[in-house]
């Protein structure tokens, strides 16, 4: 598959910059495989549209962007390797030397385009680390956390859980996986053809007897790609706990993903790739321009996509 067919056209006054007043009105584009139906619903009619077992990925977003003065940038802690020890972008990278002191952060290695090795002087006490398209400031940045978020170690959010509210989650069967999202998820195809992408790991871990329920589930609810990601290696027979470097294009066979609920994702992107996977590639494009003519809000802050 040639990656200029994940391109898509979208007017830039639809990209979100702001979460919907309450999380749970944001809209909702439902999709029937079965049937090609599509309807437009409001996502707090999620559990009237779904009878399965609602998988989501419980990470915490890190407070991960930490500015430095000399030379003035910044650091973009990624996963923690150690103790005190970070993967991290750091930039203006040409400027930056091993072995300096940034503020909290040291510089220990230098590992090519961008990305360092550093040690941090205490917990990640940044700023909340938002994608480079959303430019307005956020007010409150437990809005960039789902309600279920739980443990620290994601570099940016799984979003398609963004929407839920504990009142919508209570009407719902709800299963935890953990899957820590690096920036590698989100970053843009550069090769020609999407098989050259190389997809860089993230770790997850899943309790065994959550895997037991979501093994023996007659139905899955993934919400989200990321726990589609988890999911499907574990049906592989991959670990409970360990890393994963899945990647998930058209013509992959799902094993254990039955429904899936996402955003609208960006042109060229791994995520836009498996969406495609699990809907079709001409039924994605067609439900994206859909999407488009019908004003729908995209990416991180957006409207959401329910595949079923």
């Amino acid at each position: 598959m040639e990656s200029r067919e994940l391109d898509y056209d979208l007017p830039p006054e639809l990209i979100a910059q702001h979460p919907a007043e309450r999380r749970d009105v944001s809209r909702l584009l439902v999709y029937s495989r079965a049937t090609g139906e599509v309807e437009h619903r409001v996502f707090r009619e999620l559990p009237e549209l779904v009878d399965a077992l609602t998988v989501v990925n419980d990470t915490r977003v890190v407070p991960a962007r930490i500015a430095i003065d000399e030379p003035r940038g910044e650091v973009l802690l990624l996963e923690r390797v150690d103790t005190d020890v970070w993967e991290a972008l750091a930039r203006p990278t040409r400027r930056l030397r091993a072995g300096r002191r940034y503020g909290a952060v040291e510089l220990l290695e230098h590992l090519g385009e961008g990305r360092w090795r550093v040690r941090l002087e205490g917990e990640p006490a940044g700023a909340t680390p938002l994608p480079p398209y959303i430019v307005e400031p956020l007010a409150d940045p437990e809005r960039y956390q789902t309600v279920y978020a739980r443990e620290q170690g994601s570099a940016a959010a799984p979003t398609a859980g963004l929407h839920f509210t504990t009142h919508v989650l209570a009407q719902l069967d709800v299963e935890r996986v953990t899957l820590h999202v690096g920036l590698d998820t989100f970053r843009p195809l550069q090769a020609e053809t999407v098989e050259e992408h190389r997809i860089h790991g993230e770790r997850y871990h899943v309790e065994p007897a959550a895997w037991a329920r979501i093994r023996d589930a007659s139905r899955v609810l993934a919400v989200g790609t990321t726990t589609v990601r988890v999911l499907e290696t574990i049906a592989r027979g991959g670990p409970l706990a360990g890393r994963t470097e899945l990647f998930i294009t058209p013509g992959f066979d799902f094993r254990r993903v039955d429904h899936l609920l996402t955003n609208f994702h960006l042109p060229r992107s791994t995520l836009l790739a498996l969406v495609m996977a699990f809907a079709g590639i001409d039924e994605t494009r067609r439900l994206y321009a859909l999407a488009i003519e019908e004003r729908y809000r995209f990416y991180s802050f957006g409207d959401a996509m329910l595949v079923l």
